[in-house]
């Protein structure tokens, strides 16, 4: 690996031209304010960083809620055993080639081994990303979750809750939120299941669960998509007495259109098409859903005691007799515990950080009229982002607009305005070029007239000598 390492350093110096730091150092009462502070370790918020930098942008800092090692979700709460994008797919190495993948893969284990591999596993990704991050020596403060971003002076006052109860205040003037799929809002569980039934009797797939405690029960689980199936295939391998998969749909979801997306054309210029062709792309996308991959569900179906039940939505849920009575349109079913895989709602309101102003954000229902017979409420719940992925405000003439301007989304959120983007490792490489090089032009734009008093003050010769050199 330590090949590897002096590789990627010898590949970052070959292009370090007009990397340096260029942004000039900002204060507020004596302390250092950062230039981009960007919440979220995972792999949006570590190529974010590593993309400024490629930038000139340096004086940044990353930060995670979760101890070292746990960011996103590859070792906590993921369940399945690869990854379900292609092993080729590239994204937080930014098209350098010693920082791609595979690159990192043939330096652990062999050539011969990446010939024959299938699709990464999750484990493996998060060593990559945490090799990344090593490697690159890019700055990252672990166990500081976000609790409130405040503005003051023109700048952005982020109060961070830190292990042991203690608060960490950081001044920036950029914020990037790199936070994934929830940092849109939360994982949802249907309300006829949260207002009945105890905490114990059920989990959602986003959720740290005992699966050992599983063993011999009987389990019912509700969603199509690919964690849904992930999590059923879990409690199969843990010894579950049977597994119900059930979903509302009539028939299970096999169209993936993450594989189409995955075109530099898409990935890249999405964001400029008109409003309407940005809509329908994304009713197109959200309705045929992501489908369980096919050997997840192969994985379910290989057991005897798993069952799926299309056109099989849950209408309520009731405990009785020491079981979880479930009523459908086609009968009861009897568990005793269930698995919850309805994703997630998009609710800025939801999101503690955007306290204080998520009811001022604009949201595509507030900036765009669909078609009568091109309605969808899930799309108009998402925030509605200027080009460069900022917030925009619901009022034109909201005293903090200039606030909101200097708050990034790049989380799941963000698809209905810019695709796919910091959530998804398709569009990352693409979503980081564009979110990076607003970055850089809005602090540079900003600062304008002190990079011109730079420049007058500049004043280093380069011609040194009139007379010719001796000759030897």
């Amino acid at each position: 690996m330590e090949h590897l390492n002096r590789r990627v350093r010898d590949d970052l110096a070959k292009i370090q031209f007009a990397s340096g730091n260029w942004c000039i150092p900002h204060q507020h009462d004596g302390k250092d304010v950062l230039d981009v502070a960007i919440i979220g370790g995972g792999q949006g918020g570590l190529a974010t960083c590593f993309g400024l930098r490629r930038r000139g942008v340096t004086n940044t800092c990353i930060f995670d809620m979760a101890p070292q090692g746990a960011e996103g979700p590859w070792v906590t709460f993921a369940r399945m055993i690869t990854l379900r994008t292609p092993k080729h797919v590239t994204g937080p190495d930014l098209g350098i080639p010693s920082l791609t993948p595979q690159s990192w893969y043939e330096a652990k284990y062999g050539e011969e081994a990446w010939r024959k591999l299938d699709k990464i596993s999750r484990q493996d990704w998060q060593d990559y990303l945490d090799w990344l991050r090593d490697v690159l020596d890019l700055p990252v403060k672990n166990e500081h979750r976000l609790a409130d971003i405040a503005w003051e002076d023109g700048l952005l006052k982020l109060t961070f809750a830190c292990a042991g109860g203690a608060e960490h205040v950081v001044w920036a003037r950029r914020v990037v939120l790199a936070t994934g799929i929830e940092g849109g809002g939360a994982w949802h569980v249907p309300d006829f299941i949260t207002s009945v039934l105890p905490k114990s009797r059920y989990a959602h797939t986003c959720e740290q669960i005992d699966f050992e405690a599983l063993r011999g029960k009987r389990i019912g689980v509700l969603g199509a998509g690919a964690s849904a199936f992930d999590n059923a295939a879990t409690a199969l391998e843990h010894g579950a007495a049977s597994v119900d998969l059930c979903l509302r749909r009539k028939q299970i979801p096999t169209v993936n259109p993450y594989r189409w997306m995955e075109n530099a054309g898409f990935l890249s210029y999405l964001s400029d098409l008109p409003d309407i062709l940005r809509w329908r792309f994304m009713r197109r996308i959200y309705d045929l859903n992501q489908p369980p991959p096919q050997d997840t569900f192969w994985r379910c179906r290989k057991h005897p005691n798993f069952a799926f039940h299309p056109g099989t939505p849950w209408l309520s849920v009731r405990e009785e007799n020491g079981a979880v009575v479930v009523t459908t349109p086609h009968g009861e079913m009897t568990f005793d515990f269930l698995i919850i895989g309805t994703g997630f709602v998009i609710d800025l309101a939801q999101r503690p950080e955007l306290a204080r102003v998520a009811s001022r954000i604009a949201l595509w229902r507030d900036r765009f009229e669909a078609p009568t017979d091109e309605q969808s409420t899930l799309l108009g719940s998402h925030p509605y982002l200027s080009r460069s992925f900022q917030f925009q405000p619901l009022e034109k003439d909201d005293p903090l607009a200039p606030m909101l301007a200097c708050i990034y989304n790049f989380t799941f959120s963000a698809m209905p305005s810019m695709g796919l983007s910091g959530a998804s490792i398709s569009g990352m490489r693409f979503g980081v070029e564009k979110l990076t090089t607003c970055i850089g032009r809005s602090l540079f734009v900003q600062d304008g007239a002190l990079h011109l008093q730079s420049l007058l003050d500049y004043d280093v010769d380069e011609l040194t000598s009139f007379d010719p050199p001796e000759q030897a």
